[in-house]
Formats: structure tokens, sequence, C-alpha cells
């Protein structure tokens, strides 16, 4: 592989590594959406929740002003008492029965079935890059340039299937939330997905024969040929 080359696969590297530590950062934690239920009165307590790919939270925080984001009871940042329940289809204690039904096991379940898939890609595509930097081995960069991009739209599918648990969550009568905001941890995979595929995108660009700069420097550089005298 070309210095030139070399380099810039090294910096599409970097920022890939950033995006899969957004990734990572995202699948392991709760806070992609967090809930609110109605709430209008203060100096007293309110339950609000954060939720994630594997587990539901709820806090309860005593109100003493509205919050000043309009988002009903919290912010969920203030202190209170937690408790944190794995879904059901993670866990089998009867806390975790009572969210069965709430937090639309179907799509979380897939939302994190989808999850893992992407972290899958991730692994196969910085494996290609590694291999890469040997001797005549960048013809790998163009599967670890499909694999990257293919992470990026698992990532958006997880994403989009959370947005739709969300809003079952809010539309159901068996539910007390109203409100709603998308928190860091969501934020951290749409940030993944970004990155992820411009960098597998660049990738494929890298990974492509270099064009010459003079169309015509191919043949000027060829050999002109010699006739041999004819008896």
């Amino acid at each position: 592989m070309l210095e030139e080359k070399k380099t810039k696969v090294k910096i599409t590297f970097f920022v890939i590594l950033v995006g899969i530590s957004c990734m990572l950062a995202a699948v392991v934690t709760d806070h992609w959406t967090v809930l609110s239920p109605p709430f209008n009165k203060f100096n007293t307590t309110c339950e609000a929740a954060h939720f994630g790919l594997w587990k539901l939270c709820k806090k309860s925080i005593f109100m003493v002003e509205e919050d000043p984001e309009g988002q009903g009871c919290g912010p969920i940042s203030l202190p209170g008492a937690k408790n944190c329940s794995y879904f059901k289809h993670f866990s089998k204690d009867e806390e975790a029965e009572r969210f069965e039904d709430k937090t639309q096991k179907e799509y979380n379940l897939s939302a994190a079935a989808i999850a893992v898939f992407s972290l899958a890609f991730m692994l196969l595509g910085s494996l290609c890059i590694v291999f890469s930097f040997g001797k005549g081995r960048d013809y790998l960069l163009r599967p670890a340039g499909m694999f990257f991009a293919f992470a990026g739209l698992c990532i958006i599918i997880s994403v989009e299937v959370m947005r739709n648990s969300t809003k079952r969550m809010i539309d159901s009568e068996e539910t007390v939330w109203e409100k709603y905001y998308y928190s860091w941890s969501f934020q951290c995979a749409c940030a993944s997905f970004v990155l992820l595929v411009l960098s597998g995108l660049s990738l494929l660009i890298i990974s492509m024969p270099q064009m010459p700069r003079n169309p015509w420097e191919t043949c000027m550089d060829a050999e002109p040929d010699t006739m041999e005298p004819i008896d």
C-alpha cells in the first residue's frame, strides 16, 4: 500500500473508531428515550422513566418548580430513588412482567438484535482494515467499506425501530406516559450512523484504482514499437 493511501486509511480508521465508540455507548446505556407522565403539581413527587435496548428505569423525583425545558416530570438528571428492570425477553422476574406489554417487547427485541448485527459488521470491517496494511492486501479495503456501510444501515434501522417503540408506548392507553424526548444514548447512535456510513464510503473510494492525471500519460509512457527491417 502506498504511503499516501495508508495515511488516508489511518485517518478514516480513526473516525471509524469514534463511530464504534459512540455505538458501544448507545448499546450498553439506557438513555435512548426519557418518558414523563402528565404533571402540573409542585412540592410533590412524580415518576419519570428512561429506557434503552435492554432495560427500563423509573425514577421518583421531588418537583419544586416547573421543568425549564417543559418536559413535565424532570429533568431526569435530578436526584431521586431509581428502580431499573430488564425487559422480559432478557429477564423473568416479576417486576419485568409488568413492563412486557408497556414496552412493546417485539420492538425492543428487534432493535437490540439489529444493534448486535451492526456490532458484528463493525468487527469484521475492523479486521479487514488491520489486515489490509499487510503487503499486497489493500484489496481488503473494499469489503471493509461495505461492512461499515452495512453497520451504519443496521444502526439507523435500530434507531427507527426504537422511535416506533416510543411512539407506541406514548399512544398506548395502558401507559401513563404523556411526554417524551430522545436522550444522549439515542444521539450517540445517530452520530455513529453518520460516521460509519461516511467512513465506509470513503474506504470504497480509497480502494478504487487511481486514474491517471493526464489521459495521455499512459500512452506516452508506453515503450515505442520497434519495426525490424525487412530483408
